[in-house]
Order: structure tokens, then sequence, then C-alpha cells
């Protein structure tokens, strides 16, 4: 069966290059029909500057025709498949699909709507741009044959926002790149040095990183080292806290590239979720969760309906702990380095390895597909 991943969607994230191995991982023919627009920029919402964000939509919009173009040439298909960001994509291929008796699949991801309204706080609810965003939004979901997310929870949210039916919303994990997140070998004796806790991302309110900086000040005394790596949002307020509370046992960098991600959280004893209270945080799993378990580290993050969907609290392996809560966060660091002082490694999450690699991935998306009787991709094989 031959599947069209279409659009201007985003291979710098691990959600779609994840989405298209794992397709083809599935059995599924893929063809791509593509144009990045995307290189470089890593948080969207801080592209600053009227030239900067004109240049962008500039490029947005004046590379549909030639996608268009591309895509009335290519061999029959199946489904036409629209990924992160999708949102101007899905308006735009689904009148063409529709000349060619094709339905149009999108995964949503992200609501561009739920981030900078309720998660972000960019737009109040009233304001005439969160409107239009909804708008907008409104008319992609119900231009798409179907819609998914990557938590039931956070499709739940979806159905709520924009008024979908119950249930209409599927699901398909986020995953790992697991060969790039590998279990450390043969971790140092922990009792020969403190204790390392890192968090790392994009510095934005769902990751509530100002409660990570809180309960480094509350452990203080501690023989524990913390490391925060990331720039974004949030960069301007963390930088406040920390000149008027200085911690000097809180190191940060603001960028590393992704490949050495796996170095810093092999030497980590503790890796750090998210934290915030929005009800986007509430709702989904993000990347860093999926590759501390295929890394098999520890892991403490905030308790909520989404991660319940993966892992349940399991100390020292998993500790889930109350959203927006310093002072949690920072007992659940000390009972860590309290257990974990006289181990010399604790290897975690081994049995979840096989259900969030791509082939994984691609099996809740077939399965999905053959959910809706509307695609034509109902195979058994």
């Amino acid at each position: 069966m031959r599947i069209v991943l279409w659009g201007t969607y985003d291979t710098g994230k691990p959600r779609v290059r994840l989405l298209r191995e794992g397709i083809r991982k599935s059995g599924f023919e893929l063809i791509e029909c593509h144009t990045d627009i995307w290189g470089g920029i890593e948080d969207k919402s801080q592209v600053s500057g009227v030239f900067s964000k004109f240049a962008l939509m500039f490029r947005l919009f004046f590379c549909y025709p030639s996608l268009i173009w591309r895509y009335l040439r290519l061999p029959a298909h199946d489904l036409v498949l629209v990924s992160y960001p999708g949102l101007f994509d899905v308006l735009i291929i689904r009148c063409f699909a529709w000349l060619r008796r094709t339905p149009v699949a999108w995964d949503v991801f992200i609501s561009a709507y739920d981030t900078v309204v309720d998660d972000r706080r960019l737009f109040s609810v009233k304001h005439p741009a969160a409107r239009v965003l909804w708008g907008l939004e409104w008319l992609a979901v119900r231009a798409a044959n179907g819609t998914f997310m990557d938590t039931e929870a956070h499709a739940r949210r979806l159905e709520e926002l924009f008024h979908l039916s119950d249930g209409e919303c599927g699901t398909v994990w986020v995953g790992a790149e697991t060969k790039n997140f590998p279990a450390s070998p043969t971790p140092a004796p922990r009792s020969e040095r403190p204790l390392q806790v890192l968090f790392y991302g994009q510095f934005i309110p769902l990751h509530g990183i100002e409660y990570i900086v809180e309960a480094a000040g509350l452990l203080r005394d501690e023989e524990i080292d913390w490391i925060l790596i990331g720039k974004g949002q949030e960069t301007l307020r963390i930088r406040e806290m920390l000149a008027n509370a200085p911690l000097p046992r809180l190191r940060w960098l603001e960028w590393i590239d992704y490949p050495d991600l796996i170095t810093w959280i092999q030497q980590a004893d503790i890796c750090l979720g998210i934290f915030g209270t929005s009800k986007k945080a509430a709702n989904v799993i993000p990347n860093k969760v999926y590759q501390i378990i295929a890394a098999q580290k520890p892991l403490i993050t905030r308790d909520s309906p989404a991660i319940r969907e993966l892992l349940r609290h399991n100390p020292p392996c998993v500790d889930l702990v109350p959203a927006g809560n310093a002072d949690a966060l920072a007992n659940a660091v000390k009972s860590h380095a309290d257990i974990l002082a006289g181990l010399r490694t604790t290897h975690c999450h081994a049995d979840l390895a096989n259900k969030i690699d791509a082939a994984a991935i691609g099996v809740q998306f077939r399965k999905w597909s053959q959910t809706k009787e509307n695609f034509n991709i109902n195979n058994e094989n």
C-alpha cells in the first residue's frame, strides 16, 4: 500500500522522523513530497522581528505551487499524510487529494491554538489572533479524513477544544530514536561522585523549569550537581531567578548538538521530564521522556493522565510528582540520592525498549489506519 507524506513537515523533529521510519518499517510504501522551510528553527514561537516572520510566511506560502504540482504528478496512492506542523498543509492539500479521490490523514501532534493560547499564553482567549487561530484549526481538523495525536489524553483534549466526536481522534506515540539513546554500558560507581541531575529542553512554560531551579535551591547544601541544557521563551525569567539567588552547583548550557545529548544523559544519575501546570503539560509525553526511557535512566516527571499511559510511579526508576511543586521535586531527588548512593548502576525501563522504537510507532500507525473505514489501506498483512 502506498502513502504520500506531503507538505512542509519539520524533519528536524524526532516525531516526524520516527513516524516516517515507522511507516516504512510497517510495510507501507512511503513517497515523500516535501519542501523544507523549518531548517534551523527549533522553537517556532520564538521567531522574532517583522522581517523574520514575513520571510518565513513568504517561504511557506510560495512553496505550495511547487508542492501541489509535484503532488499531481505522483503515481496513484492510497493515502495522503500530513505531519507536524501541518495546519496550513492540510487545508491546502485537501482539495487536490479530493480530486484524486484520496483520503487525507493529519498527524496534528501539537495544537497550535492550545500551545499559543493556553500553554504559552502569548495571546488571551479573546484576542483576535487567538480567535483566527482557533477558527483555522477548527477547519483543519475537519478537512482531514482522520486525525491523530501523541497520547490518548492529548487526543481527548483536541476533541474538547474543537468539538469533535468522542474517539474521533486517534493516538500514535512519539517514541524514541533508540539507536541514538543506548543505555550506559559502564557507569561510574555512585559513591565516588556527587549525584548529577539533568534537564534538557526548549525552556517553554510546559517544562516548568522554575520549579527545577526552586528545587535546586532547596537542596543547595546537598552533594547534588544540577545541569540545565537549553534556551527559549523562559530564558530571561530563569536567568533572573538565578541572578537573584545564585546556585553554585547548577550549570547551564544553552545549546548542545542533538547527537551529543546521549553523553549527558548517560553521565546523569537522574533525568528530569516536565513539571508545568498547563492542560497541555498534563496531556503530553515529551521527546525527552522517551529518550530517557531508551537510555534506561531514572526519571522524575510530573504526574498526569498522559504519562500514566506509558509509566507508573516506581521509584527509583520512575518518580511521578505533583505538577508545579518544587518541594515534591526536591524530596524526590533527595530520595533518589539516598537510594542510588549504594548502587553501582540502575538500568531502568528495559521492558519498554521495543514499545517505543520506530517499528512500534509504525505498528501503532497501522492499527490506527485500520480503524478508519474511508481509508483504503485496511489490509491485514
